[in-house]
């Protein structure tokens, strides 16, 4: 199984190796070449070559938003009345400042765009809603919906 994209073709070596980095993005090149039974010096090469052709696009610790004090989790559909005219990006460009945002996707419905945003609390929350996403470019609509439970939460995509 290899997928060819415009720069290269990962093998089952490529896959197993970004599987243990999805895992463990700390492992060490030792630990990733006794994993995939290579030598440190081709695994470092496959890695290396991964990186430069973008299939990682960078290493980051997961944090536990709880903890951190972040109680609130956030999905955020917005609405433009006008889809035409410099609205979409200045809204894409301005989103991009808003660090309470951890992702906009630009999605099919009934909706422009979905946010995910995390908050302190309800009040922070509704202060960020009133005085920063409503004043952004084109939006029209808010509509939200809380995370009352998490039930699975990955950034790991499916290699197997």
């Amino acid at each position: 199984m290899s997928k060819k994209t415009l720069q290269m073709t990962i093998d089952e070596t490529d896959y197993a190796l970004l599987a243990v980095l999805q895992e463990d993005g700390r492992a060490s090149n030792v630990k990733l070449a006794k994993h995939l039974n290579l030598s440190e010096t081709p695994c470092w090469r496959r890695l290396k070559r991964l990186e430069d052709s973008g299939f990682i696009k960078g290493y980051q610790a997961n944090l536990d938003r709880r903890l951190l004090g972040f109680g609130v989790l956030a999905f955020v559909q917005i609405s433009f009345a006008i889809h035409t005219g410099d609205s979409p990006e200045q809204f894409e460009q301005a989103i991009q400042e808003i660090p309470e945002v951890l992702t906009c996707h630009n999605v099919s419905g009934d909706a422009e765009y979905m946010l995910q945003i995390v908050s302190k609390d309800l009040e922070t929350y509704e202060k960020l809603l009133r005085e920063v996403i409503r004043r952004l470019p084109g939006v029209t609509s808010i509509r939200s919906s809380f995370s009352l439970r998490e039930v699975k939460a990955s950034t790991n995509l499916p290699l197997d």
